[in-house]
């Protein structure tokens, strides 16, 4: 490739403001693994996931973006979000270990998310933000953002991996 062409293909790309993983396809990819196993320390769907692994894996399959493997570090790698401003594909926290962020999931509107859990079908699964448990424990809701100028194949949130 030409040096003046690359320099302003990456002058437009650099210059691009930070922009949101594409959410439909994260939310697609992520329903589609519903029923796939628990495992703690899971991160593959043949072998189980647990929330962070799942979260993990849909990110890197779908945007090519590596989180962190556990929910804290996700939520310390993410965009804090007004949960008002929930869209699909976005984050959601809870506290299940009677800590913070001890749980994440993904969203996928109308107050759905889906994320992998042991404690009730040992499975991943769907449910509602609306539950007295989901709604009593919850923590916040954040969004993955591509770094400025990233392509989506570029690991946005390495750190803490």
């Amino acid at each position: 490739m030409k040096p003046a062409l690359l320099c302003s293909m990456l002058a437009v790309l650099l210059g691009q403001p930070a922009q949101a993983a594409p959410s439909v396809d994260v939310s697609m990819y992520a329903v589609s693994l519903v029923g796939s196993p628990y495992r703690l320390g899971g991160s593959t769907p043949d072998s189980g996931l647990d929330c962070s692994g799942f979260v993990d894996h849909v990110y890197e399959q779908v945007a090519g973006i590596r989180l962190p493997r556990d929910s804290l570090a996700i939520s310390e790698a993410t965009q804090p979000l007004d949960p008002a401003d929930l869209q699909p594909g976005d984050l959601v926290f809870f506290n299940t270990l009677h800590r913070a962020y001890s749980h994440v999931g993904i969203y996928l509107g109308e107050d759905r998310f889906v994320h992998a859990t042991s404690s009730r079908t040992g499975s991943v699964m769907v449910s509602s933000l609306a539950a007295p448990y989901w709604r009593a424990h919850f923590d916040g809701a954040r969004r993955v953002v591509l770094p400025q100028g990233a392509a989506p194949d570029t690991a946005a949130v390495e750190a803490s991996r």
